[in-house]
């Protein structure tokens, strides 16, 4: 009997008789991140049928490993895609990173971990954040404007996400504004993420109002791709029940979602990160977020890995975690 030998790129003849050359984001390599455009990793995502780890760090302070980037940290411990908050496009800076020039931060942080990389921008006017400590204050380059998205864009960006730090006073009608100019401009050069995780100095939009079907109506139509919601038990009033509800309402007109811990919890103990992770991915989210904060500069390791164990199981955590940025 004559056998035949698939190679792992040989591509998948589908129904519709085409063949499709993206991949699960959990079988996916740096070679493929590299190549894949807007709408394939997107595709990309959605294949992984909630099973997609995002981890955020923070740049501009002493990476937990001292000359090793957070962002390689937690790419090691298991994370499929990268958010830089604190990220400020005009005077970048990753501590631990090689120097590179100012216009080839994100390029060389992508050759040094094989990930997408994705970054926080807040719209909130100069001279309008709220009170805030001295870790969190604005700088212009972080500013959600036209040109820093554009900037963004120009150096490798593979996502902007429009939400709101600590205090800053990032209102879901700033995002929803900020969302229709940057759908109009950079809406096919890179994907769009909108949602707040807490309520960012917005007290009116606190416990249930920090996301509701409206804003997701409003996001989605202004041009997000992806909306972002607190994850279960991670702010008060939101139960899996009520994220649940807005992720399948997201999912009904057409964008992905991501659910996120996003206050401190990500610095938790193990079993918390676990229930918290079960909850989410029984409310069919499609990307799972782990803040920056287990310290400060990202989530505490262990909690990384067991976030993707209990979302994916050991072997995709291991072979997330393993496989060379050289493939």
């Amino acid at each position: 009997m004559m056998t035949i030998k698939l190679s792992m790129k040989m591509p998948v003849f589908t129904r519709k008789g085409k063949f499709d050359m993206v991949k699960r984001i959990l079988d996916s390599f740096a070679s493929d991140f590299e190549k894949y455009t807007k709408s394939e990793l997107l595709e990309s995502i959605k294949k992984s049928e909630g099973r997609v780890m995002l981890c955020e760090t923070i740049g501009t302070v002493r990476p937990m490993l001292g000359d090793v980037t957070n962002a390689e940290f937690v790419s090691a411990m298991g994370a499929d895609f990268l958010l830089l908050n604190m990220f400020d496009v005009i005077n970048p800076q990753i501590q631990g990173l090689p120097e590179e020039g100012a216009e080839d931060v994100i390029r060389a942080v992508k050759k040094l971990t094989g990930r997408p990389v994705g970054i926080n921008l807040e719209p909130v006017s100069e001279g309008e954040e709220g009170e805030t400590d001295l870790l969190w204050k604005m700088s212009g380059g972080r500013r959600a404007t036209l040109e820093n998205a554009q900037r963004a864009c120009e150096m490798g960006v593979d996502m902007i996400l429009l939400t709101g730090n600590p205090g800053m006073g990032v209102s879901n009608d700033a995002i929803e504004k900020t969302l229709k100019l940057y759908k109009e401009k950079l809406g096919d050069k890179l994907i769009l993420a909108a949602g707040k995780m807490h309520a960012a100095g917005v007290l009116e939009e606190a416990a249930e109002c920090i996301m509701t079907k409206a804003d997701v109506k409003c996001f989605r139509e202004a041009g997000a791709d992806i909306v972002l919601f607190p994850a279960p038990g991670t702010v008060p009033g939101i139960t899996m029940e009520y994220v649940k509800e807005l992720v399948g309402y997201a999912h009904s007109l057409g964008a992905l979602t991501i659910t996120a811990v996003g206050t401190s919890q990500e610095g938790a103990d193990v079993d918390t990160i676990r229930r918290i992770a079960l909850m989410c991915k029984m409310t069919g989210t499609d990307i799972h977020h782990l803040g920056d904060t287990g310290y400060t500069g990202m989530a505490l390791p262990e909690n990384i890995q067991a976030y993707s164990v209990a979302i994916r199981g050991i072997r995709h955590t291991y072979h997330r975690m393993a496989a060379s940025v050289r493939r």
